[in-house]
């Protein structure tokens, strides 16, 4: 076997494998005796097909099979022989299987970069604390309040905070548009939502009243359809009610399954520390990876790009149906490029450092990082571990986020490192 490298634009690179003729020549004959001895051809007794006439049918395709079984059979070696990491699957470009001493291919493929990691002192890392005061334990129980607050049906016209029960159904040039139509809807006025004068619209109604609202969908609504679109709504009103203020007692903890007010706001503090801190890790660690991704500029697989574009793809469109909302099928999986160009080179930069330091997760670090994460499932903790422990190689998703941290840590213990004071509000509010 001789090989040869040439090096393409960006990350491709071209291997050309040159073999003695008589390895296409031997798989050529197998695979022509293969087909002989099932051939059927007017004239001939199965099997007896004279290999002329064979090759005449069935040589184009015979010699097409016999080239792609020496690559399959060759290519690997001839990777390994020149040491390439391939970053997507060769694509064949060239087969010269005329010559009688040579037969040669020529494969094309993306490689892994090769990645220089930047010094970490030289990076500036800002990370991010915050507290949460006694104000924030009270608003989120009065938040909770609210969540709880119950609904008495009333013979008024109705204000902002009330909730009606009503039955609507929107039509867009005079034909009702799918999902346009409920019944029996609840919605309170004033939570903004549904599109900006509905609710405005609704109030002042009282139990029986038809209502007609003339109102255009934002044209940066969600399903791209109804973006922009002048609609009519037709809405009857069936009920009016105003809500009845929770009294945080015993009574009210009881509810969440607690005994008493207390233990509720024991259990409710526990919850925004668990909050806060698992905004805080990701925030904090987002600030350490992005610091780490300006401070090294290199070229990502573009076949790596696309395929993690099309796990973000499915990824929202999952999240959409789940949320009630038309998947947009039509959307192209390059408009996660950028993301997905940001995920690659993130997880090719923590490879490479883990390599250089010699990285590696210990058994203890995996049970104690699947134990932490099995511990927000509450319940269902159990299951979890189980799940995890009846196949071993689900562990490969808890030893990359040990590594992960492992590598953040080592580059906060050297980066030029900052912290600035935040609130839990602030922290809360941010999406993970």
């Amino acid at each position: 076997m001789k090989t040869s490298v040439k090096a393409l634009d960006g990350l491709k690179m071209a291997l050309t494998v040159e073999l003695e003729a008589q390895i296409f020549s031997k798989a050529l004959e197998k695979i022509l005796k293969n087909i002989a001895s099932k051939a059927q051809i007017d004239g001939f007794r199965k099997g007896k097909v004279p290999t002329n006439i064979l090759r005449q049918q069935f040589g184009a395709k015979a010699s097409t099979d016999a080239a792609n079984e020496v690559v399959n059979d060759t290519l690997t070696e001839a990777i390994n022989k020149e040491k390439i990491n391939p970053a997507s699957r060769p694509n064949i470009t060239k087969i010269d299987a005329q010559d009688k001493k040579i037969f040669s291919y020529t494969v094309e493929f993306e490689v892994y970069p090769e990645i220089k990691v930047a010094n970490f002192s030289k990076l500036k890392i800002e990370q991010t604390e915050a507290k949460i005061s006694s104000a924030d334990e009270q608003q989120t129980i009065q938040k909770l309040a609210e969540q709880a607050l119950e609904y008495k049906a009333v013979k008024r016209d109705s204000k902002d905070g009330d909730q009606l029960i009503i039955d609507f159904k929107g039509l867009i040039e005079n034909e009702v548009f799918e999902g346009g139509v409920a019944n029996d809807f609840k919605i309170v006025l004033g939570k903004s939502s549904m599109i900006e004068g509905f609710e405005s619209g609704l109030i002042g109604a009282s139990a029986g009243a038809d209502i007609k609202l003339n109102l255009t969908f934002p044209t940066s609504y969600h399903a791209a359809q109804l973006a922009g679109k002048a609609v009519v709504f037709e809405v009857q009103v069936k009920e009016v009610a105003e809500p009845n203020k929770a009294k945080l007692d015993d009574k009210f903890a009881q509810k969440f399954g607690e005994k008493n007010i207390d233990d509720l706001k024991k259990s409710i503090k526990k919850q925004m520390e668990t909050d806060l801190s698992t905004r805080l890790k990701n925030q904090n660690k987002d600030a350490i990876f992005e610091a780490l991704l300006a401070a090294n500029d290199f070229q990502v697989p573009q076949a790596s790009i696309d395929s993690e574009a099309q796990v973000l793809k499915q990824d929202m469109q999952q999240r959409m149906q789940q949320q009630g909302i038309p998947p947009q099928n039509d959307m192209p999986a390059s408009t996660f490029n950028p993301e997905a160009q940001r995920r690659v080179k993130m997880g090719l930069l923590v490879n490479q450092i883990a390599n250089e330091h010699k990285i590696e997760a210990t058994k203890q670090q995996l049970e104690d990082k699947l134990l932490e994460m099995a511990e927000s499932y509450g319940e269902q903790k159990q299951q979890i571990l189980d799940y995890y422990h009846k196949d071993a190689t689900r562990m490969t998703s808890i030893e990359s986020m040990v590594v992960e941290e492992i590598v953040q840590n080592l580059i906060l213990k050297t980066a030029k490192v900052s912290s600035k004071q935040s609130t839990f509000e602030k922290i809360t509010q941010a999406q993970l």
